[in-house]
């Protein structure tokens, strides 16, 4: 049985999280133009280097794993749908009626290789939630 304060800092814990997913989203988003052009990184042909991508990689199923880890197998969606949901509504609709979100592969490449990486560890997360439920005979 669960305590009051040990409730309380758990949805603690989910909301940080989903803040952190929430600001990891408007990062990804706003670097995701960046570009070998000689004005940020060096100057290689001008090339398109959606590092954002990588980062999204790493960090969504980390979010997913570490919701599993310190709240509850069942929650663990939440901070995926909050990264999913603002980089939509940001990308859409940007600051100042901007749309931030470009049409073209990087767009693509960052909503896959956020939401798949994550959508992967959640279904193994439930995926053991399920095995360990049909070992008990529930």
């Amino acid at each position: 049985m669960l305590t009051e304060a040990s409730s309380v800092s758990r949805w603690g814990v989910l909301a940080l999280l989903c803040v952190d997913a929430v600001l990891l989203a408007t990062l990804e988003l706003f670097y995701l133009p960046l570009r070998l052009d000689g004005l940020v990184l060096p100057k290689v042909g001008d090339a398109p280097l959606p590092l954002s991508v990588l980062v999204a990689v790493l960090t969504t199923p980390l979010l997913v794993t570490t919701a599993e880890r310190l709240v509850s197998r069942r929650l663990a969606m939440v901070p995926l749908l909050f990264w999913l949901v603002s980089l939509l509504v940001l990308g859409a609709g940007g600051p100042g009626g901007d749309t931030v979100l470009m049409v073209d592969w990087r767009a693509l490449l960052l909503l896959a290789g956020g939401a798949v990486p994550a959508a992967i560890a959640l279904g193994g997360s439930l995926g053991r939630a399920a095995k360990e439920g049909a070992g008990t005979g529930r």
